[in-house]
């Protein structure tokens, strides 16, 4: 039987949704307040509170209360599981394109 429950830790969940992955990319810069992370998108700020939950439960970003703001930053030392898996899948392209390298290569000799 597959459990449809979510590790709220699972990095691979929190960058499994694009509004997510917007933020992450927004945080990349600079830490921002929410709301100045809310007016990148067509979505409501309770919306934009609940994926920033998820982010945070990842730890993929950290906040810090600022006066009566929360500002996020990227906690980018917690994507490694997500550069680890693209690394495999690297060396398995890179084994895939020089195998068919050597195969041109032998029959433009033939």
């Amino acid at each position: 039987m597959i459990s449809t429950s979510v590790d709220k830790s699972d990095v691979f969940h929190a960058i499994s949704h694009p509004a997510r992955r917007r933020m992450l990319d927004l945080l990349a810069g600079s830490e921002h307040a929410v709301n100045v992370i809310a007016a990148h998108f067509q979505m409501s700020r309770p919306a934009v509170s609940q994926h920033l939950r998820v982010l945070l439960d990842s730890g993929l970003v950290a906040e810090q209360r600022h006066g009566r703001e929360r500002r996020y930053r990227l906690v980018p030392e917690r994507l490694e599981p997500v550069r680890e898996w693209i690394a495999l899948y690297e060396r398995f392209w890179d084994d895939r394109l020089s195998r068919l390298q050597k195969t041109l290569a032998k029959r433009s000799k033939a």
